[in-house]
């Protein structure tokens, strides 16, 4: 499997980026937030013209505003997968499966497991869901929105391999 140097970079604490994602909103959502403008022109307008437009425009730029600084962000290095604000150590998190279409409805809906931990993006279909092996964590799983589960798969079971690798070379010295 070739390794995945494109999406590396190192943090300033030395740290090493393995994959990161941002889920964006879609395009959609964009045009369904624009609907803040008719809505606030017809309050502002028989106030005043001016105070109709400043309004709308500013209302429709706060709400994109909010809408890109609510975005996620999943990032996986050497050590640790975070996911929005939630952290987990790779050691701790078991084989990790991706979901689309039907099975990601699935996963998200009638198979959801109410003790999940979940970072879903309604427009967002696929999911990766990413097993909790901790004893001590009453959490089964995490189930988290991404547009590319299977690299997510991918690159957190090669950070676990490299994690187990390091642990037994260290166990052997």
């Amino acid at each position: 499997m070739p390794r995945l140097a494109a999406v590396r970079e190192v943090w300033s604490n030395g740290t090493m980026t393995l994959y990161r994602e941002r889920l964006w909103p879609a395009p959609w959502l964009f045009f369904a937030v624009a609907l803040v403008i008719p809505a606030s022109l017809l309050v502002f307008l028989p106030i005043s013209d001016v105070a109709g437009v400043v309004v709308a425009a500013v209302l429709y730029a706060s709400c994109v505003l909010l809408l890109l600084i609510a975005s996620p962000a999943i990032v996986i290095t050497e050590s640790e997968l975070t996911a929005g604000k939630a952290r987990i150590p790779v050691a701790l998190v078991g084989a990790a499966s991706a979901h689309s279409g039907d099975d990601a409805r699935q996963q998200r809906g009638p198979g959801l497991d109410a003790r999940a931990w979940l970072l879903i993006r309604g427009w967002v279909d696929p999911v990766v869901r990413i097993p909790v092996d901790d004893p001590a964590d009453p959490t089964p799983y995490w189930l988290i929105s991404s547009r590319h589960p299977e690299k997510i798969a991918s690159v957190l079971a090669e950070a676990k391999a490299n994690t187990a690798r390091t642990a037994g070379g260290a166990l052997e010295v």
